[in-house]
């Protein structure tokens, strides 16, 4: 009871009454009146990189063409192919070629490794091995994502903060990613975005994504690194607390999502486990907290064992100890093993997926639950490049 009463204070906080209402209503009416015709965004997104082998296709009948745009023939549509690296470049069903293009008929979907993706597909020999990459439109690609990243049975405008949130989060990626020749983006959560194809999509990840259409999140006229994450436990950070670097629209603010279950976890870890984890400090004897976030989350952690010690800091602290969070206390069981109970699901940076859950539920609308998540934002028509 204590905490919904909090939750209602501060969602009367938020209320249309006090400084949302006017605005996500300016916002509105300034998009309406200013935005240009959207030109199309392509994202070229790693599927497969640097393997000896390739399961590629199309669901209707694909032509087939080199690096120079010649029609070499076509695949047959619901057939799999492998498309095999070879010395110099890539074999594909009776052709041999340094790259491929895979490009499907009468909207057809195209088939990499065992799922099925919009757009087009580029196979390309990298010298390591080949690489298949996804040549997809921006919004196509999130009609994926969002629900890749939300389950759909969500309510609209949490998944349309998600829209948002991910098209800018891509377009940023896709900037810091301008060197790389072939692609901007891969397919996994842990660098990217939850990108699954076709399976991850539904009339609800559509409604959303194109109710959105063109919209960026923007500081000082540039597109922000709009990260998210699953659940913060009851308190995003500060983003320097994190990543090290300060962001004036990354910051902590008060979060709605510590009861939920995927927020609470424990974690128990034998001595060699962890040593296995952090190499070169031997047997494990102690593992401390050495400072906190202000709003208890772990900086610095030091493991302790009897060839040395390390300090981990910041997100290394997460992900060499492969923690859903950093907001946890140490503790051992009486065989020894170290017990970590936490809350938190992900950095803890941004937008709370499981917090802009609850803020729809409770009537907020997307514009307040990015305006919430995001300090001193804009919302702004994307102009491609």
């Amino acid at each position: 009871m204590k905490n919904q009463l909090h939750l209602n204070n501060l969602l009367n906080t938020l209320s249309p009454h006090r400084w949302s209402k006017n605005w996500w209503i300016a916002i509105i009416v300034w998009f309406a009146f200013t935005a240009p015709a959207q030109a199309s965004v392509i994202l070229r997104i790693a599927i497969e990189k640097e393997v000896e082998q390739i399961k590629v296709g199309a669901s209707t009948t694909a032509i087939v063409k080199d690096g120079s745009g010649r029609n070499l023939g076509e695949l047959t549509g619901s057939n799999s192919y492998a498309a095999q690296a070879i010395p110099g470049g890539v074999a594909l069903d009776r052709w041999q070629s340094g790259l491929f293009w895979i490009e499907p008929t009468a909207k057809g979907y195209v088939y990499i490794g065992d799922r099925w993706f919009r757009g087009r597909t580029l196979i390309v020999s990298t010298g390591k091995g080949i690489t298949a990459v996804n040549w997809v439109d921006l919004e196509e690609y999130l009609y994926s994502v969002v629900g890749g990243e939300m389950s759909s049975s969500w309510h609209e405008e949490a998944l349309k903060a998600q829209a948002i949130a991910a098209r800018t989060y891509a377009l940023y990626k896709r900037k810091e990613q301008r060197n790389n020749p072939l692609y901007d983006l891969g397919d996994s959560p842990d660098s990217w975005q939850v990108y699954h194809g076709v399976s991850s999509e539904s009339p609800k990840t559509y409604s959303a994504v194109d109710v959105t259409k063109g919209q960026v999140l923007t500081y000082e006229n540039q597109i922000i690194l709009s990260a998210f994450h699953a659940c913060s436990g009851g308190h995003t950070e500060n983003v320097e607390d994190v990543w090290g670097n300060p962001l004036p629209y990354l910051r902590a603010v008060q979060d709605f999502d510590q009861n939920i279950r995927e927020c609470n976890w424990n974690s128990t870890f034998s001595s060699e486990q962890i040593s296995d984890r952090v190499p070169g400090v031997g047997s494990v004897r102690e593992i401390i907290i050495e400072s906190l976030s202000p709003f208890r989350s772990v900086k610095t952690l030091r493991i302790v064992g009897d060839q040395g010690s390390k300090v981990l800091k910041g997100e290394e602290v997460r992900t060499i100890l492969k923690l859903r969070s950093t907001r946890f206390t140490v503790n051992k069981d009486v065989n020894g093993n170290f017990v970590l109970q936490g809350l938190g699901f992900g950095h803890g940076l941004g937008m709370s997926q499981w917090g802009a859950y609850i803020l729809a539920k409770n009537g907020f609308n997307y514009l307040q639950i990015l305006g919430y998540y995001y300090k001193g934002v804009a919302l702004t028509p994307i102009k491609a490049k």
